[in-house]
């Protein structure tokens, strides 16, 4: 073997074991140059990356640093030196001269100092004939290169290009693996190290989950593309934040941010605040706009959490509670959160098998004329019959409901009981005219609830008209403002009824019958309590029975107790009224009783328009 075969072995051996070993591009450009400076030590070696058709320095380690740095952001050109000049042709430029070569005449005052009189540069190419790099040699005396120096040079481009194209699949597979492809931000892999990279350096930091609101209602009325949209603008918007936050896409709307030099709540609040006011505004989808709006949970590692699965854990209690009554805002953790979480999650449980084993059953109060205490209709209510046998109201599983598809499933199971009851009294020939369903959110957020209604009532050949579905403000108000009218219109026209519930608690109650598809408004219970003892209440229960009157809705009063209260009612002009005074809610067969006994009697030819 000769000197020179030897030589370009050894070279190309210790920059393929760099590879190997998985190290840095910078360290194995390194490693080249001052393997062959040991067997040229007249020669100095440089490399430079192109990017964006500028110079970057990226290996040069016998040139000072202060000329890697000069040179570093040169732009390409066909007077920029032998290398911006190489990269510019795309072949090698030899200069020979430094100091009367008019390639180098606005950079030879950086290499002269420095005794370098000549530069031989050749492009680096990837496998397209693109220049990405290249590779450099500077004399200390006015010279070519020789054929040996030419047979070395040709060695380090093919091992340049092979060690610079490892790097870009290694960096492409790195960000495919730790970074989000949306929006460029840190994935959830990349969140999940860097949270337990600042656990286990005991570093004070604070945590903040953060969901888009109403990703879904954009997905499903504007498309999937604006929807695509509003995430990257928000992420956008969440790198602006500060130096102090890195912001990590974990999926969907949801979004996690560590914050850094954080020991306590107020100053996770103050970074909140930082991010909530970045994150809002008008965002441009095409020819549309929306406007973005986030909410946030948090929780200080240390204060509450000192592991990950914990602080994450408090984290996501907090959002939870955002949600459900500062959406758009933020909440810290506290301890009764996660007491409160817990207990939730229980009741779920609880639920989730009392339906399963056939346990949720309906009651039904009667609603009646406040004139002759004739049953006009009725309200289903859900109850839970216990493993003992005692039966409870919603109220004591009220907070599983908040689980969407728990809401799901109750909603379908008592559709699906009150219509086969509603058949019974209509076979029966039991005169009434209809019968109110609670729905929730959860039930609008799958899009199907129409469908849903029209199926389970059409298997029982129920008609629609004598079915009333109840919504109160929350439904309103709960992001679904196109799906719930778009849904509630749907089955109107099918003859369906639709009440407000609770009306005159929102705050936007009046601006929702200007807005909404309403025939019933149902007077909430604190109104009617304080009949006669509160001038107030009377006063606003006057404004809301003229109210119904001018937009021709019915109306009903809840929660009436006394006579007292059912009188002065009546002297206001109300027509229909539920409440302990007339019955409280029943089992079904209690119900065909109360039917039977008092329902309205209808003139024939109604009450057989009303069994049709």
């Amino acid at each position: 073997m000769t000197g020179k075969t030897e030589l370009l072995l050894r070279v190309q051996t210790e920059v393929l074991e760099a590879v190997a070993r998985g190290e840095e591009l910078v360290e194995v450009g390194n490693i080249l140059c001052r393997c062959v400076e040991r067997q040229l030590p007249d020669v100095i070696c440089s490399i430079l990356l192109v990017e964006d058709g500028k110079m970057r320095a990226l290996s040069g380690p016998s040139l000072p640093a202060s000329y890697c740095a000069a040179i570093d952001g040169v732009v390409v050109g066909p007077k920029a030196g032998s290398c911006g000049t190489a990269a510019w042709r795309g072949e090698p430029v030899i200069v020979t001269d430094i100091e009367a070569d008019p390639l180098w005449a606005d950079f030879k005052v950086l290499a002269l100092p420095l005794g370098l009189e000549a530069c031989w540069s050749s492009p680096i190419l990837d496998q397209d004939g693109n220049v990405v790099a290249t590779f450099a040699f500077y004399y200390h005396t006015k010279r070519a290169p020789s054929d040996f120096e030419r047979d070395i040079v040709a060695t380090c481009l093919h091992l340049c290009a092979l060690s610079i194209a490892h790097e870009r699949v290694r960096a492409k597979n790195h960000r495919l693996a730790f970074f989000d492809v949306l929006t460029g931000l840190p994935n959830r892999a990349h969140f999940n190290a860097a949270l337990a990279e600042r656990i286990v350096t005991g570093e004070r930091f604070g945590l903040i989950l953060l969901d888009i609101d109403h990703l879904k209602l954009t997905n499903d009325s504007i498309g999937h593309a604006a929807g695509d949209t509003l995430i990257r603008t928000v992420a956008e918007r969440l790198s602006t934040c500060g130096a102090d936050i890195l912001p990590c896409r974990l999926g969907g709307d949801e979004f996690a941010l560590l914050v850094a030099d954080c020991a306590d709540h107020a100053s996770l609040e103050a970074a909140a605040k930082r991010v909530l006011a970045a994150a809002s505004g008008i965002v441009e989808a095409g020819d549309q706009t929306i406007d973005a709006h986030v909410t946030l949970g948090g929780a200080v590692h240390g204060l509450d959490g000192t592991d990950s699965e914990t602080l994450c854990q408090n984290a996501d209690f907090a959002l939870y509670q955002a949600k459900q009554t500062h959406r758009g805002g933020y909440v810290g953790f506290r301890q009764d959160l996660r007491t409160t979480m817990v207990e939730r999650i229980a009741t779920v449980r609880r639920l989730g098998t009392a339906m399963s084993e056939g346990r949720l059953v309906p009651h039904y109060q009667p609603v009646v004329r406040l004139d002759t205490a004739e049953i006009v209709g009725l309200e289903a209510l859900a109850r839970l019959v216990l493993p003992d046998g005692d039966v409870v109201s919603a109220g004591a599983f009220q907070s599983a409901l908040d689980d969407p598809r728990i809401a799901y499933e109750l909603t379908g199971q008592m559709l699906s009981q009150v219509a086969r009851d509603i058949r019974t009294w209509l076979d029966a020939g039991i005169p009434f005219q209809h019968v109110g369903i609670n729905v929730t959110t959860g039930d609008f957020q799958r899009g199907d609830l129409a469908e849903r209604v029209q199926d389970i009532f059409a298997a029982e050949d129920v008609s629609l008209r004598h079915v009333v579905l109840e919504v109160n403000e929350a439904v309103f108000m709960g992001g679904n403002d196109q799906i719930v009218p778009r849904a509630v219109e749907s089955l109107r026209e099918q003859g369906l009824l639709v009440a407000l519930d609770d009306f005159g608690t929102g705050y936007a109650s009046l601006t929702h019958l200007l807005c909404f598809p309403v025939d019933i408004i149902k007077i909430d219970r604190s109104f009617v309590e304080q009949l006669g003892a509160d001038q107030p209440s009377g006063v606003v229960t006057r404004a809301i029975l003229d109210i119904a009157r001018q937009l021709d809705m019915r109306v009903i009063a809840e929660g009436i107790e006394t006579s007292d209260q059912a009188a002065i009612l009546r002297r206001y002009g109300c027509q229909m009224g539920q409440g302990y005074l007339y019955s409280r809610p029943v089992p079904a067969e209690d119900a065909t009783k109360l039917l039977q006994l008092f329902g309205q009697k209808l003139p024939r030819l109604r009450r057989a328009a009303v069994n049709a």
